[in-house]
């Protein structure tokens, strides 16, 4: 039988999934979660072929929340209006890699791994949906090839016993970031500008 979650706690889940996400603990002795999986996918098409590329490698470079009170409950406090001070990501650009063939190269290219070998995703904040009673939209600024444009994103929420599973999607273009779209077989081969970038983690966290 399906567990139903409330809308409150899913938000304070989902916050406590960024500030945890590295593997790190908030102060007074809450337990941290534990990251089961995570991937975050590139998929695009071309005149030829639809492709996809992802990496398995996050980072977390900053993480603040305000300090909790002792014996407080963490998802009420993390819900208090402005608990969450920082949270910040990286992911190694070159750890992006597709399963077609001579793809990584072409992309790695594009997307100048070597001058600018991090993108960085910066939470801005974190919003309940206007549709959906238990979604959440993450608003923030996404750093690509040394360009930084503001994002927003819906965010789905599943509890399954001791696990959270996470997951959102967000589409961009390639040109916004000043990347011009890759081109192979002596430009035979044209990408869409176009693409969406998604993500999956399951999270395990404490029962209730």
């Amino acid at each position: 039988m399906k567990r139903q979650i409330s809308g409150k706690a899913l938000f304070g889940s989902a916050i406590g999934l960024l500030l945890y996400v590295a593997g790190g603990a908030l102060t007074h002795g809450q337990t941290p979660l534990a990251i089961n999986s995570a991937r975050i996918t590139i998929s695009g098409t071309s005149n030829i072929h639809a492709y996809t590329a992802s990496t398995t490698t996050v980072r977390v470079t900053r993480a603040q929340v305000e300090a909790l009170v002792p014996g407080s409950n963490l998802w009420a406090s993390a819900l208090k209006p402005g608990a969450v001070e920082a949270f910040e990501i990286a992911i190694p650009a070159a750890t992006l890699t597709s399963p077609r063939e001579g793809l990584d190269k072409n992309m790695h290219k594009a997307l100048q791994v070597t001058a600018y070998p991090q993108i960085v995703f910066r939470l801005l904040r974190l919003e309940p949906q206007s549709t959906t009673v238990d979604g959440l939209r993450a608003v923030g600024v996404l750093r690509i090839a040394g360009i930084e444009q503001e994002v927003a994103f819906d965010i789905t929420t599943e509890r399954k016993g001791s696990t959270l599973c996470v997951r959102g999607e967000v589409p961009l273009v390639m040109t916004d970031f000043g990347i011009k779209p890759p081109t192979a077989m002596l430009g035979m081969l044209k990408t869409d500008p176009k693409v969406t970038v998604t993500f999956e983690m399951a999270v395990s966290i404490p029962l209730t």
